[in-house]
């Protein structure tokens, strides 16, 4: 079943439907864009001559056209490869190289990376709104190929923060659950009518286009093409029952915008992609009503590993309220999740790794059999986080198993302490790290953001953590940044942290032993 059927479907039973707007100007109807995408898929079948398999990367910010070439793509039999437009030049040759792509879109602004990147011919890099591009809308139209559910269709790069990013195959199958499993666990109450699409489009917010797609949503670019808060609550005036896709870090970029904003059309804001605090989670509960949902997934099982729905977000009469709201939710209906140590499945209660199985997980990585296998044992997708499960099935995460701190043979989880330091009026934001330590093992220390006008005091902090969490948990250390390492995509590079605690530990042992 070919995802592009999807786009074919709504085009005929939502023809005048809008489809893609910028802003608050309408763009295409379900039915041109249709039009559009099986036009484009005959030009790439015809006039560009490739063959189902190919990979086409969108080197691409967020535009009206982004949607239309996805669907083009699995319309003539190709494999999307979307790539995070943030990147360097370097990362785009990266991907493009290790992609094998044939062809690639760009943007205006990232024309000139991608040719300097040296990878593709400059013949073979197409940019949105020239000659070139309007010829392929010109092509004949073709029918939608016809393909194997465990044919590739997406794939999705992964973020690198501790190597080379790998591209997680995502086949037709694959995406066509997390489709289905976007209305039965994550997004249940209708309508969908609109989109907005404030995230990129290479990642969370694209991938969630495909279930507004089998809806005939109205799919809505911000005219920046970028995520700032004042042009999202205007689009939220705007459009009616609109739901978007957002890290962490912007929701509470949303929560920092002054309080007078209208978000009654506002229907769903799905937060993922990394920890959401409670103290967070319960801001933008008051600030914007039942309206939450949250997702756990990893590009190798796309959007879908657990999701805690907003209806589960509004129990707050439920005795266990918070400490759901402090977990990932269930398993979403398409995989089965449990939790693994040495090959020992564990019982309820006990941390370990998160394991996935189910139509979401990935067909393996591009061309690295052995870190497949490695990630892909006996079956199961072991996702290198660790958490635990409750006796309702709630999965609670505790930390990537990288970022495990062990001081004296005790096990901490950066993201417990991180919970509490954060909920400390003077800090905005901070990560936790291990510390090389002679007599403990590892020591855990604090990179600490002060919240705006505040100066907080490590003797203050570390009163508020030992009222909070067992001793041995607090920081030993706490040091004070102006802003966090972060990706292209907005996690924190605790390896990036650990390697500026490295140098600043031997720069102070240094100064040590040349003080007179």
């Amino acid at each position: 079943m070919n995802l592009a059927l999807q786009l074919q479907r709504s085009g005929l039973a939502a023809r005048n439907a809008p489809a893609v707007a910028v802003g608050t100007q309408v763009q295409f109807t379900y039915g041109q864009l249709a039009d559009r995408a099986a036009r484009i898929a005959g030009g790439l079948r015809g006039e560009l001559g490739l063959v189902p398999g190919d990979r086409v990367a969108l080197v691409m910010r967020n535009c009206a056209e982004y949607l239309e070439l996805l669907y083009a793509c699995w319309h003539a039999g190709l494999v999307a490869v979307p790539v995070n437009a943030k990147l360097h030049t370097s990362e785009f040759a990266y991907i493009l190289g290790n992609s094998g792509a044939s062809l690639c879109f760009t943007t205006p602004d990232l024309t000139a990376a991608v040719v300097d990147s040296a990878v593709l011919a400059e013949s073979r890099v197409i940019t949105i709104g020239t000659a070139a591009y309007a010829s392929l809308l010109e092509a004949r139209p073709i029918d939608v190929t016809a393909v194997s559910p465990q044919d590739a269709a997406w794939m999705f790069y992964t973020s690198g923060t501790t190597g080379k990013p790998k591209g997680a195959v995502l086949t037709h199958r694959n995406l066509l659950a997390m489709s289905w499993c976007y209305f039965a666990d994550v997004d249940q109450q209708s309508p969908w009518r609109s989109m907005l699409h404030l995230a990129p489009m290479s990642h969370g917010s694209g991938l969630y286009a495909l279930p507004h797609v089998m809806q005939a949503s109205c799919h809505v670019i911000p005219e920046s093409a970028a995520f700032e808060a004042a042009e999202a609550f205007a689009l939220i005036r705007h459009w009616p029952a609109s739901v978007f896709f957002a890290a962490p870090t912007m929701v509470k970029r949303l929560l920092d915008h002054p309080a007078d904003t209208d978000t009654r059309q506002l229907k769903t804001i799905i937060y993922g992609g990394g920890p959401m605090y409670v103290d967070d989670s319960l801001a933008a509960l008051d600030r914007f009503g039942p309206k939450l949902a949250q997702l756990y997934g990893q590009g190798e099982s796309p959007m879908t590993i657990t999701a805690l729905s907003a209806r589960m977000h509004a129990e707050r009469d439920h005795s266990r309220w918070l400490e759901r709201l402090a977990s990932v939710g269930i398993a979403q209906s398409a995989v089965e999740v449990r939790i693994r140590s040495d090959g020992d499945w564990l019982a309820q209660g006990e941390v370990g790794e998160v394991v996935v199985r189910g139509d979401t997980v990935m067909q393996g990585y591009w061309q690295q059999a052995e870190e497949s296998a490695e990630t892909l044992r006996d079956g199961w997708l072991h996702t290198g986080d660790y958490g635990c499960l409750d006796a309702e099935g709630f999965l609670t995460l505790k930390d990537r198993a990288k970022d495990l701190i062990i001081s004296g043979g005790n096990n901490i989880y950066p993201r417990e302490v991180e919970e509490v330091l954060v909920s400390h009026a003077d800090v905005a934001e901070v990560s936790v790290i291990g510390r090389p330590d002679r007599e403990w093992g590892e020591s855990v220390v604090a990179y600490v953001v002060a919240a705006r006008g505040r100066h907080p005091d490590p003797a203050a902090l570390d009163r508020y953590c030992l009222e909070r969490i067992a001793r041995y948990k607090r920081p030993r250390y706490y040091r004070f940044i102006e802003q966090l390492p972060k990706n292209n995509y907005g996690k924190v590079l605790k390896t990036r942290l650990r390697e500026l605690d490295t140098a600043a530990e031997s720069a102070a042992q240094q100064a040590d032993t040349t003080e007179p």
